[in-house]
């Protein structure tokens, strides 16, 4: 069956087969939210590495990589099913890309896509100041503030693409992109 994508649609065709790929499983360290920062962490090391060259353009690659691998990560540590989680990275054409891959539940699979709806109704610093105010009242979770800062903040492209796996089970793939400090681009 052809996936349910949202966002901006050419993102999921492009290959990283060349990056860094990694794969967080359950079992006896009970995956959470540690993982995340430290996985973030490392993909942040590893794709800021070509940056060196100026310190400014290093530091610069290292915070945005590691804000959206963090973010994206996060996300599908909270809300996912049992099973693995799949991580790719790579920096292509002047742009670090992340896929990050995990199966979630139809109801969450819905909640979320009223949100992605929400998402392309707006501009998303508008709806960035919305949330804020909203969550200043109440601390609502899957609220979507994060996605909106990548949007907002941090200009990153993204797609999200549903694919029904079985039995109220779908597989999330979500890609995104930044652009990366463009005088030591490699």
């Amino acid at each position: 069956m052809t996936p349910t994508v949202y966002g901006i649609e050419s993102l999921t065709d492009i290959s990283l087969d060349s990056g860094t790929r990694l794969t967080l499983t359950d079992g006896p360290l009970q995956l959470g939210w540690k993982h995340s920062g430290m996985t973030a962490d490392f993909i942040a090391e590893v794709m800021a590495l070509p940056f060196l060259r100026s310190k400014k353009d290093y530091m610069q690659a290292h915070h945005d990589i590691g804000y959206l691998s963090n973010e994206l990560i996060e996300n599908a540590v909270k809300f996912r099913q049992p099973g693995e989680i799949l991580i790719e990275a790579g920096i292509s054409e002047g742009s670090f890309l992340i896929r990050v891959k995990n199966t979630i539940d139809g109801a969450t699979a819905s909640r979320f896509q009223q949100l992605l709806h929400r998402l392309q109704s707006k501009d998303p610093g508008e709806l960035l100041l919305e949330q804020i105010e909203t969550n200043a009242i109440s601390s609502a979770s899957g609220s979507g503030l994060g996605l909106l800062t990548l949007l907002s903040d941090y200009d990153a492209k993204m797609a999200w693409a549903f694919e029904e796996y079985n039995d109220e089970r779908i597989i999330l793939t979500t890609t995104a992109a930044v652009a990366m400090p463009p005088s030591s681009n490699p």
